[in-house]
């Protein structure tokens, strides 16, 4: 057996916790052994569910990087304008690299990171999760042996859904360019990545691409509504009340995202989370933010010999994350692809209703190969001289 990987990890946040949750399920394949963290509560609870040891213990990336390389590899998971700086620096120092996506938030950032990278051997793995899911990976055999023959087109639709919209691009991290990044960048480059993935190696050659924010905006404030769900007046007819996605969930015992997101600088507990919808960004009413980045987006991409693809990213949907892609395909309608024919398939079904009829009549019954016969001709069946 391979030797266990250490790891350091920047930023215990959700995903911070996510995947170093791997570490306490294998512990013979990877040591969760530093942290860098500046929430004193999230540093301490990682600090105790990994047992790490004080001196690996860091109030923010930066003095970890200082340190001399104590680990084999890194897990970035700051906010997105701090992907670039600490993978650069943690390159230099001869850390492997585990980035939460996006890798950067500029084409200028995403190429340092990788040139620093390819410039000291280090290995770099973005989080596009969805090229490890199985039905992701199953798609992409079947693409590459053939099965519809060469790719024409690759329809692909995101739904965010509504209330996750609003928890994560209206009120939560995402929702100011400036602060983070464009929401297509945040939340759609697996999307794109899959499009570029599954469509092998045909290269993009042009792009169109059109969004707007649409609708969580100051103009569209339903009158009479408050700056705060738990002050407004009109809350229990809001789809998007903080009421009814973060304590509504809480009450009934559920404090795991989004509610832990509201409940990050304490608790969790129905107190913690009532001061944060009280004072904090994810109490405010979704048409009274500073939010900018756009709640509906479409792309369309021509890639060479013509193929083209186009993905749909959309805030307004019940269904949230639930993604369906149709791919089209030069050898569709291909009945050999069916392992069962018809006639196949009728005599089975005949076989069935033979041995009915047999059980119901106390009879034997013949099975005819014809369909004409119907495939159900009694036998005569006497006890003393058998079947005839």
């Amino acid at each position: 057996m391979s030797r266990r990987i250490t790891v350091l990890v920047i930023g215990a946040g959700n995903r911070g916790k996510n995947y170093s949750a791997y570490a306490l399920h294998y512990p013979e394949r990877m040591k969760v052994i530093g942290v860098a963290e500046p929430r004193e509560l999230a540093q301490k609870k990682f600090q105790d569910a990994h047992k790490i040891r004080e001196e690996n213990v860091f109030d923010d990336w930066v003095a970890a990087a200082e340190r001399e390389k104590f680990a084999d590899a890194v897990i970035i998971t700051t906010p997105d304008r701090l992907h670039k700086a600490p993978a650069v620096a943690f390159a230099q120092k001869g850390y492997h690299i585990l980035l939460e996506k996006p890798m950067a938030v500029t084409a200028e950032d995403c190429k340092e990171v990788v040139q620093a990278c390819e410039s000291n051997n280090i290995i770099l793995a973005v989080c596009h999760v969805l090229r490890y899911h199985p039905v992701t990976l199953k798609i992409k055999e079947l693409l590459d042996a053939g099965l519809i023959g060469d790719i024409c087109h690759i329809q692909h639709l995101e739904p965010i859904g509504f209330w996750h919209f609003a928890h994560s691009f209206v009120r939560g991290n995402w929702r100011n360019e400036a602060e983070s990044s464009f929401s297509l960048l945040a939340k759609s480059c697996h999307d794109i990545d899959l499009i570029n993935f599954w469509m092998g190696s045909k290269r993009c050659v042009q792009v169109s691409s059109f969004g707007s924010l649409s609708h969580f905006t100051k103009e569209h404030k339903p009158k009479g509504a408050g700056r705060r769900c738990l002050d407004c007046s009109i809350e229990p007819n809001c789809p998007y009340s903080a009421r009814k996605i973060y304590l509504e969930r809480a009450e009934q015992g559920s404090f795991n995202w989004p509610v832990s997101v509201v409940c990050s600088n304490g608790g969790p507990d129905i107190e913690t989370l009532m001061e944060a919808l009280h004072f904090g960004p994810y109490g405010r009413c979704v048409y009274d933010c500073d939010n900018d980045v756009v709640s509906n987006q479409v792309v369309n991409l021509e890639f060479e010999g013509g193929a083209t693809a186009a993905f749909t990213m959309v805030a307004f949907t019940e269904k949230l994350g639930v993604r369906t892609t149709t791919i089209y395909g030069t050898k569709e309608n291909d009945p050999s692809r069916i392992p069962t024919s018809a006639e196949e398939t009728l005599l089975s079904h005949l076989l069935v209703f033979a041995a009915e009829k047999a059980r119901r009549e106390n009879q034997v019954v013949v099975v005819e190969t014809g369909r004409e016969n119907s495939c159900v001709r009694p036998a005569l069946f006497q006890p003393e001289n058998g079947l005839q």
